[in-house]
């Protein structure tokens, strides 16, 4: 039976292995209902964070059950959060309650905080774009202010048998897991100077998704100088392919591209797409997927021409009067 506001009540992380078990399975279950995952990637890395510009939230029923979780990110100039509450629970008040509270974390950290972290205003996740989502944000006076795109096209024998593209004057490797993190870190940073998340990875996010059953450093490759390997890379595109999929229906997502501002201008996009559509079809993807921002009109145009088409939206809701 559902709970009601009154019998829920509020924890704080930082989140023990226990509480970080509690919360996959929750958002597990909401997977389960919906089609579609509730939080993405990065919060879910960072369950066991406990940093001064992190804050966890956990609704428990009167029993003690995790039933929601949320989570608020002030690290960037505005305050992010997704959240999440089981299915078994919606319509009782802990969706208001986790939000409520997420907004007033963006405004005054409550458990956790450090100068310059105060007053941001919130934006939320929901991801799928579901009808369910559109009404709560409505209902609380919440409107679209960003999309992130889901492209996908079907890979086949011909992308495995395309040839490697020509890069004049630079060459293609995969990555040296160690030896490159620096360097990757660096030319991220400078290829998504203006993103707010992209770019405010840390080698430490990065050893966090070398640790992922995913990774694999051959779907990982760099473009450098051909005549100084050595140097900073210019470039760079990384594939990722989750484990256990099933013959037949294995997705392959080009995780990310990133180009320097150094290098721009040089098709280097459109070539490190190739790359990925090739790896992914060789290494047996019947389909490649992709997340783009919907107001990259560079990037969509690169990818369209690659046959990408929209398959899935997610969408980031702000108050109506930041939005």
């Amino acid at each position: 039976m559902p709970t009601t506001p009154a019998q829920s009540a509020l924890t704080f992380g930082p989140l023990d292995p226990a509480a970080q078990d509690a919360v996959r399975a929750l958002a597990a279950a909401a997977t389960q209902q919906d089609g579609v995952p509730p939080l993405s990637e990065q919060p879910l890395l960072r369950l066991g964070a406990d940093t001064d510009w992190l804050t966890h939230v956990v609704a428990h029923d009167a029993d003690g059950a995790v039933v929601g979780y949320a989570q608020v990110d002030r690290g960037g100039d505005d305050a992010s959060a997704e959240l999440v509450v089981h299915p078994d629970h919606r319509r009782s008040g802990t969706g208001t309650m986790l939000l409520r509270t997420a907004e007033r974390d963006a405004r005054l950290p409550m458990f956790s905080g450090a100068p310059g972290q105060r007053g941001k205003p919130l934006r939320v996740w929901a991801h799928g774009d579901l009808p369910a989502a559109r009404a709560f944000a409505a209902a609380r006076g919440y409107d679209v202010a960003r999309e992130l795109l889901v492209l996908a096209r079907p890979l086949g024998a011909e992308d495995a048998a395309q040839d490697l593209p020509d890069l004049p004057g630079l060459a293609l490797r995969t990555v040296r897991p160690g030896a490159d993190d620096e360097a990757w870190v660096r030319l991220n940073a400078r290829a998504f100077a203006g993103h707010p998340e992209q770019g405010r990875l840390t080698v430490d996010d990065l050893h966090d998704r070398q640790r992922e059953a995913w990774f694999d450093p051959e779907g990982f490759f760099l473009v450098v100088p051909a005549d100084d390997p050595a140097d900073e890379p210019l470039g760079y595109l990384w594939t990722k392919v989750e484990t256990d999929q099933a013959d037949g229906s294995r997705d392959g997502e080009i995780y990310a591209v990133g180009v320097s501002p150094d290098a721009q201008g040089r098709g280097l996009g459109r070539a490190l797409t190739a790359v990925g559509l090739r790896h992914l079809a060789r290494v047996g993807c019947d389909r490649a997927v992709l997340y783009v921002d919907g107001d990259n009109a560079a990037a969509l145009a690169t990818y369209a021409g690659a046959g990408f088409e929209r398959a899935a939206t997610d969408v980031q809701y702000a108050p109506a009067r930041t939005a």
